[in-house]
């Protein structure tokens, strides 16, 4: 009998043979890995991101903070929480999840926990993204300037329950959004 519990994504240590940058980005890289793997060796090519940092925040009144913004790669105003690439040196996802809740949201958490972390696209990135959950929310001392894609974002605070509806109805599909804000109300409900 398999004992779940002890399921787990499980690290490889895979031998990289060869690795090159095959496209040098603004934001980020398109790396091809030579890689020894089973009887023989794979080529993959892969966007080499930084990571990223993203913050549910939930107030008082269980209303959680959507962000709208432009996402040109998919063409749309999308709903989000506020999150950011881990692109300032040394700096802990942590801190990255209340910088970005002060530039996108003017707002700091009293309580910042952990709240999962997943991969965003694992066959296409390396991509990394830490989500957090962010209680005692109050005011930041200052106040962002917001550029461009952030020039024009519009804040909501919707309740937890509707946000979950909009989610089970499809009217919600950024996965940061999506995984961040079900395991938000799943911790929240067992709580």
């Amino acid at each position: 009998m398999t004992d779940f519990a002890a399921l787990h994504d499980e690290p490889v240590d895979a031998e990289i043979v060869s690795t090159e940058v095959v496209f040098e980005g603004r934001v980020w890289d398109v790396r091809r890995d030579t890689v020894t793997y089973g009887d023989g060796e794979i080529v993959r090519e892969y966007v080499d991101h930084t990571g990223a940092a993203a913050v549910v925040a939930i107030d008082d009144e269980e209303r959680v903070l959507l962000i709208q913004q432009y996402r040109h790669p998919i063409r749309h105003r999308d709903w989000e929480v506020p999150a950011g690439l881990l692109d300032v040196e040394g700096e802990p996802p942590i801190e990255t999840a209340r910088r970005e809740l002060a530039e996108e949201a003017d707002l700091q958490a009293a309580q910042l926990e952990p709240l999962l972390q997943i991969f965003s696209t694992p066959g296409g990135n390396d991509e990394v993204i830490h989500i957090f959950l962010a209680r005692g929310l109050s005011a930041a001392a200052d106040v962002y300037v917001r550029e461009q894609e952030e020039a024009d974002i519009r804040l909501e605070w919707v309740p937890l329950g509707e946000v979950v509806n909009g989610i089970l109805a499809g009217r919600f599909g950024n996965g940061i959004l999506v995984s961040g804000v079900l395991a938000a109300a799943e911790r929240l409900r067992r709580h």
